[in-house]
């Protein structure tokens, strides 16, 4: 029997307030359930940048997770931020850190929604600050409905590594108001119905993913697909 990979998560952090009155890290339950569904062990990982290499050390996977927050646009070039930016410096400092090591030792990577979008400034690409005011006519991208629920569905484009995964159309649920504008190095792998970069990847690493949905929701059949792929590079 296989010994199960040990896959970091990304955590999302709140200041003190609110829920804690002191500084607090969350993570949607369903994140760490799917990992250990198709065969992983899930670990939380803490915005702690100068011990990444260390966590690295003892990880087989890397999952950047999502959140309600961007990335800073002054990381891929912008100069002006839009009003509806939202910053985690500390979050975004520690989840560079991680992806950036992990790339670097080829280990798999699946980036989940922001960690999409920061997957493609890793890779030197570019983001839209807000997609109502960049594309003319875009879908509601963040969706009302439950994440249990698609809000539409992505084309997966022939000759990617997620097209050998998943097939080419899935159902995919939404929450984002940016998305990628260029994928640098990357190749983008899903396009929405209005033109959206959904997906993205690198082919020059053995698994590194990103796809703006939340395929932890497991909406359709390709999500599961997509986590047997990334758990069974883990093994390798």
């Amino acid at each position: 029997m296989k010994k199960r990979p040990l896959i970091g998560l990304t955590l999302d952090a709140e200041p003190a307030g609110g829920w804690s009155k002191y500084p607090w890290y969350a993570l949607r339950q369903n994140y760490t359930e799917a990992v250990t569904a198709f065969g992983g062990l899930a670990v939380a990982l803490p915005h702690d940048p100068d011990h990444a290499e260390d966590y690295l050390d003892r990880l087989d996977g890397l999952i950047v997770t999502g959140g309600a927050f961007d990335v800073d646009p002054t990381l891929y070039g912008d100069i002006e931020t839009h009003d509806t930016v939202a910053l985690k410096s500390d979050r975004t400092v520690a989840e560079l850190a991680l992806l950036r090591g992990a790339m670097a030792r080829n280990m798999p990577v699946l980036g989940i929604c922001g960690g999409q979008q920061l997957l493609a400034v890793a890779l030197g690409g570019t983001l839209h600050q807000h997609i109502p005011d960049a594309i003319p006519g875009a879908l509601e991208h963040e969706q009302k409905t439950s994440h249990y629920e698609p809000g539409h569905k992505v084309e997966i484009l022939v000759g990617t590594q997620l097209f050998g995964v998943t097939g080419p159309v899935m159902q995919v649920n939404t929450s984002h108001h940016q998305a990628v504008k260029s994928a640098g190095r990357g190749v983008v792998n899903a396009i929405a119905p209005d033109g959206v970069i959904e997906g993205l990847e690198d082919p020059a690493q053995k698994f590194c993913i990103g796809v703006q949905w939340h395929p932890e929701y497991l909406v359709d059949a390709g999500d599961a697909a997509l986590y047997r792929a990334f758990l069974a590079a883990c093994h390798d």
